[in-house]
């Protein structure tokens, strides 16, 4: 057994438990910090709603790249990495991510007009800063992914 076959299992224990405990926050725990948030920012008050919606959504991009991701270590784990079926699941990582980022820049853009470069606007412009930087850095990965799948097709073919 190699050792990336190894880490397989301890990846995925680490994936079930980020997305439960994604499930829990979107269902507990973000609609108690929204609350919260509309009662301690008046100006916060009316996009509590908005807000929630799209911190769900977001989480919701985030536990579809874990599905991915899943689906990608079956795939390490049976030696299929190299195919043509990986770029599937690689194509909706970027999408997740890219939604996800498009969600966060909404929400940059209505806590800043609501009220102004605040900590909450400046937490968000972070986050758009990681997204943005986990977005060009799957697409690096996508490439080097085709590259290789390329390389393991001609492989086949010579041997």
């Amino acid at each position: 057994m190699s050792r990336t076959s190894r880490l397989v299992v301890p990846l995925r224990v680490l994936l079930a438990a980020v997305f439960g405990t994604l499930l829990v926050a979107q269902a507990a725990v973000l609609p108690a910090v929204f609350r919260q948030m509309a009662e301690q920012s008046p100006d916060l008050h009316p996009l509590r709603w908005p807000l929630l919606g799209l911190a769900v959504v977001v989480l919701a991009c985030v536990q579809v790249v874990l599905v991915c991701a899943w689906r990608l270590l079956t795939m390490v784990r049976d030696d299929q990495i190299f195919s043509e079926r990986s770029r599937r699941w690689v194509d909706t990582i970027l999408a997740a991510v890219a939604v996800a980022w498009v969600l966060v820049l909404v929400a940059c853009v209505l806590v800043a007009v609501a009220e102004g470069l605040s900590g909450i606007a400046a937490l968000l412009l972070v986050v758009l800063l990681v997204g943005a930087a986990v977005g060009l850095l799957m697409v690096v990965l996508r490439a080097l992914l085709m590259q290789a799948t390329a390389l393991r097709t001609d492989l086949d073919g010579v041997i």
